[in-house]
């Protein structure tokens, strides 16, 4: 059994932390004054400067096929990679991607949709939660109705990424209701701003915001259908699935920056005339802290690697989405209590952290799903206790 990391994984990996390391933490103070400003940390026209200096690295389209140019990077390499980008608090992500369920869209669909997105021509959002459907996606309650060529959808999302900004929506409304969510009574729309679909800031107590969409009578043609008529729950599980590697890959990243951060602090910070690095207090909680994120680690690369193999990820990726995240959470935690009440404030980036990873406990699948997901696997015989080993 091999845990080391290939000679190509390995050089990928150290490339991102390089570009990381000389384009995107130095970015770090002013995205902190900007913050404290209440502005973006970085404008549209920044996200691209970086992307194309990254496209310079070779990076451009991560999980994109290369038929769009993209790297159709392995999960193990993806989950890798979204690791390093955790290393920095800037709101930075590569180019070239666009959602997983807009490579199942028609050609024409594909021209006007999927690639501008890779191009970053356009921005989409996916829109499936409602305010009484969020953990259960299948009581979804937004309608389309057929009316003509056209579907008319009435309703509401909300806590939508990227709501604010889109230039469309992928959004699973309701056309069947006597079938159901789950049993194809729910389809996938692609539905531009222009159609008359507004969007209402949420905020929250992260950086930036997620947005309530309105859709009141809009009106979308017949072939803005994303895949099939009553194929929505379905795009809409594929489109989720993906975050449950890649989330807790991202907290792996922040969770070993702010690590770094406590045990740097911890040898230079002298009380009672010796480095608090002598307090078994402090040692305590960074042992503890190094065990989680490693466990945390091969969690995740597992899950992944599931995925890589062509093997069911959901049970693996329940479980590295429910650790990861409990995960970074506590360790986050304990940084800024050794860095005491400077950790506190916004001159440093750990009360930035320490409210952006609660996060990571609630959205692509809150920690009381994934335990429902885990129990449930178990005790219905789906899978066996210790997974593929067993």
């Amino acid at each position: 059994m091999d845990f080391a990391l290939s000679d190509e994984e390995r050089a990928i990996r150290d490339t991102v932390r390089t570009f990381v390391t000389r384009e995107v933490i130095p970015l770090e103070a002013e995205v902190l004054r900007r913050e404290r400003a209440h502005q973006p940390g970085l404008d549209r026209s920044e996200l691209r400067e970086l992307q194309l200096k990254a496209k310079k690295f070779g990076f451009w389209g991560l999980a994109t096929p290369e038929e769009y140019g993209g790297m159709d990077l392995p999960a193990v390499m993806q989950s890798l990679i979204w690791t390093e980008l955790g290393r920095s608090f800037v709101p930075f992500r590569f180019g070239g991607e666009a959602d997983n369920i807009l490579f199942h869209a028609t050609e024409e669909q594909k021209r006007e949709f999927l690639i501008p997105t890779i191009e970053g021509e356009r921005i989409s959002c996916f829109a499936i939660t409602e305010p009484g459907a969020g953990s259960d996606a299948a009581n979804i309650k937004l309608r389309a109705r057929r009316d003509g060529d056209d579907w008319v959808l009435d309703g509401e999302k909300t806590f939508i990424t990227n709501g604010n900004d889109a230039d469309f929506a992928i959004v699973v409304a309701v056309t069947d209701p006597e079938k159901g969510a789950r049993r194809g009574g729910a389809t996938a729309f692609l539905v531009d701003r222009a159609m008359g679909w507004r969007s209402e800031f949420i905020q929250t107590m992260g950086e930036g915001g997620p947005a309530s969409l309105i859709f009141d009578g809009v009106r979308v043609p017949h072939r803005n259908i994303l895949g099939e008529i009553g194929q929505g729950f379905t795009l809409g599980m594929e489109w989720i699935g993906k975050g449950r590697y890649t989330i807790p890959s991202h907290a792996i990243g922040i969770a070993e920056r702010a690590l770094q951060m406590a045990i740097d602090h911890a040898n230079t910070r002298e009380t009672f005339g010796a480095p608090i690095a002598t307090n078994q207090a402090i040692q305590w909680m960074i042992a503890d802290s190094e065990t989680e994120l490693e466990a945390a680690r091969w969690l995740i690369l597992r899950s992944a690697w599931t995925v890589d193999q062509g093997l069911d990820p959901r049970h693996a990726s329940s479980m590295g989405k429910l650790y990861g995240a409990g995960m970074v959470n506590r360790v986050v935690d304990r940084v800024l209590q050794i860095h005491g009440g400077m950790g506190y404030t916004r001159e440093l980036p750990i009360e930035r952290w320490y409210r952006q990873v609660r996060l990571y406990r609630i959205f692509e699948g809150t920690d009381e799903m994934q335990r429902l997901i885990i129990s449930r696997d178990l005790l219905r015989g789906y899978t066996k206790i210790g997974g593929h080993l067993a």
